[in-house]
């Protein structure tokens, strides 16, 4: 469905992508995770065909974007990171108006309009005005509107970035729904459980470069353990307590707030810190996620 070999993005002097290969199977939720400015937004421009490659080949639906643009874009859906709905025109119209962007007779618009709407559970606010929805309602509108056109391809850029909890796990049912439909979803975030809940399979991107790929729990298998031990200690402490409880853990990151410790038994673990007279202010034993496979490989959190 998308296949990339040696892609770039250059903004003048500045790469923002350096030279990656992606290869996107049809059927499957595949994501880009990384922190804010590692490229996965400049990727996502070049997939879907509205920025001009730099360097290297890119391929979506075996098209070319440098000279097929047009039919890529009529054949995928794309769900920017922020919302561009019209807020003037209420929730049915601004799903009829971009209907014909596609060239869908008013028919065949307006039954897509009502089916999409009972999908996102917008059917009661269909006559409201865009304005008057919450912020969960409103990203819920932008996906359904990106899949007026059955797209084979959904591209969803940051599709929960500042929504609440309960708002996220609903647009996160009803992702899953679409790739149980058959839909190819390509997705960037920045939010590890995100990464976890929708990708089959997922890069981690860091500075314009791919630097993992494979499952999550491919992922975490190979770059982590399977527990971590949070230790919070007084300010300005972890580093020198981190020498003192660096043979307890296979590995040991010193974190502003805190201190990780990597190990198969998080709570043994925990013990033996207290055995050596030392006492957290705060003890966490969690299991390990790809945001310890992202501090492993680049030395920073995703939220960075």
């Amino acid at each position: 469905m998308i296949l990339a070999q040696g892609l770039r993005k250059s903004f003048g002097a500045f790469e923002a992508v350096k030279g990656i290969d992606v290869d996107v199977r049809r059927g499957e939720s595949f994501g880009f995770l990384g922190p804010n400015g590692a490229g996965k937004s400049s990727t996502m421009r070049m997939v879907a065909a509205v920025s001009p490659v730099s360097g290297g080949t890119l391929r979506i639906l075996g098209l070319d974007p440098d000279t097929d643009g047009p039919e890529i874009r009529s054949r995928i859906g794309v769900c920017p990171q922020e919302d561009t709905l019209d807020t003037e025109l209420t929730v049915r119209d601004n799903l009829f108006v971009y209907g014909r962007y596609f060239g869908l007779g008013r028919k065949v618009v307006r039954e897509r309009v009502d089916e999409l709407l009972e999908f996102v559970q917008l059917t009661e606010k269909a006559d409201a005005m865009v304005e008057d929805l919450s912020g969960g309602m409103k990203r819920r509108l932008t996906i359904a509107r990106s899949l007026i056109n059955r797209p084979e391809i959904l591209l969803l850029d940051e599709p929960t970035t500042g929504l609440d909890p309960q708002a996220r796990h609903v647009v996160w049912d009803r992702l899953f729904r679409l790739k149980q439909q058959g839909v190819t979803i390509v997705l960037t975030t920045h939010y590890m459980d995100e990464a976890e809940q929708l990708s089959d399979r997922l890069v981690v991107m860091d500075k314009g470069l791919i630097v993992a790929e494979g499952s999550p729990l491919s992922l975490i298998a190979e770059h982590s353990t399977r527990e971590v031990a949070e230790l919070r200690f007084g300010v300005g402490e972890h580093e020198a307590i981190a020498a003192k409880v660096e043979d307890l853990a296979d590995r040991v990151e010193v974190l502003p707030d805190r201190l990780l410790l990597y190990t198969v038994d998080g709570e043994e673990t925990v013990a033996k810190v207290h055995e050596r007279g030392l006492e957290p202010i705060v003890t966490l034993v969690r299991r390990s996620t790809l945001e310890d496979v992202f501090l492993r490989l680049t030395g920073r959190t995703l939220v960075d």
